[in-house]
């Protein structure tokens, strides 16, 4: 009896220490709500964006940026550990995402709109200097930041996606997907033609399982074979395929994710790639000041190994090419998603490539 009594108090307290282990990994997953705020930045757009101040002094800001599909919720990992370790954080919802305005005027979403945004974003919080990080088209929005405003940033974080060239635009749609077709065996910005197509906000919202799935995909060469070439992802939409999402997205991120998906629309987000496949982010890189092409200030650069759209070693080039100062590459066994999926050593190394400034 006494035996049958400590085994089912064993099986009580370890049903506890499970809830309690699954409550503390739920909470994780979610930013708290009251440290968001709305600003109106110059040009009357409302951006949503979590804030938190230094809490330790001497400790800089951080300004994280994210990419497509997203919302400042990409960050979470991030968020936690660098505000545990006394850093301020500013971590907008991109324009056309999560809190932040969606106008569906491509028009809006110049490079050189948006730098600005991120600036006023600072001035909001009356941070004078800042370390900006960014991601896939936050990285995009890093490299310009280096380009027009460079007194604003005492160094430059870019993950998986590397500097973004100006020259890169000089050709064509057409012309970039022949390249990459004779460099990679398949042209990895074909994708881009589809989100640029009419109408292909409705069918990824209509197959937002299919869609979500394939671009957190646990299988990294799906991105060959039926992401990246033209034409590939709108088949893999249109006959609704699935695969399996990668273990760093827990199911609950994954509905919160799609969740968000299906209530703002994918209309505005689609328009991030609507200036590439037209000539207005070619136009607008026109203003960028020729002294400023380089990069004079620190650089670090998180490559993952096994993305093959953001390929590690034409990246690796990328910020090798533009970078005048100190630069620190650092290579993961990870998919395009990094900072999810080797959050540990990426907030690693950030933490000690920002302490060594």
């Amino acid at each position: 009896m006494l035996y049958q009594a400590l085994t089912a108090v064993f099986c009580i307290l370890s049903a506890f220490s499970a809830l309690a282990a699954a409550q503390t990994a739920s909470n994780a997953s979610l930013l708290d709500p009251s440290l968001y705020k709305n600003v109106n930045v110059s040009r009357g757009l409302v951006y949503h964006y979590y804030y938190s101040p230094p809490s330790q002094v001497g400790k800089p800001t951080l300004l994280l940026l994210h990419g497509f599909p997203s919302t400042s919720y990409d960050w979470r990992h991030q968020i936690a550990f660098f505000q545990d370790e006394g850093y301020g954080l500013v971590v907008p919802d991109m324009l056309g995402y999560g809190g932040t305005a969606k106008p569906v005027d491509p028009e809006f979403y110049k490079s050189s709109l948006i730098s600005r945004d991120m600036v006023d974003l600072l001035d909001a919080e009356n941070v004078n200097e800042a370390i900006v990080i960014g991601h896939d088209w936050g990285a995009k929005i890093v490299g310009r930041l280096a380009n027009y405003f460079p007194e604003r940033f005492s160094a430059f974080a870019f993950l998986s996606v590397g500097y973004f060239a100006p020259a890169v635009l000089e050709r064509s749609f057409a012309e970039l997907n022949n390249i990459t077709q004779q460099v990679f065996g398949y042209e990895n910005f074909g994708y881009w033609g589809f989100f640029s197509t009419p109408g292909a906000d409705n069918i990824i919202e209509s197959h937002l399982d299919s869609f979500f799935n394939i671009t957190f995909s646990a299988d990294k060469l799906l991105s060959i074979t039926d992401f990246a070439p033209l034409g590939a992802l709108q088949a893999w939409l249109e006959a609704n395929r699935s695969t399996a999402a990668g273990s760093y997205v827990t199911p609950e991120e994954r509905a919160l994710q799609i969740d968000a998906m299906r209530d703002e629309g994918m209309t505005a987000a689609l328009c991030w790639y609507e200036i590439l496949t037209s000539t207005i982010e070619r136009d607008d890189n026109q203003g960028i000041p020729q002294e400023n092409l380089t990069i004079k200030k620190p650089v670090f650069f998180g490559a993952a190994l096994e993305d093959y759209v953001a390929v590690a070693a034409s990246q690796i080039a990328s910020i090798l090419q533009v970078s005048e100062n100190t630069t620190t590459i650092q290579q993961y066994d990870s998919g395009h998603w990094v900072m999810l999926e080797a959050k540990d050593q990426v907030n690693s190394d950030l933490l000690s490539w920002i302490e060594n400034l």
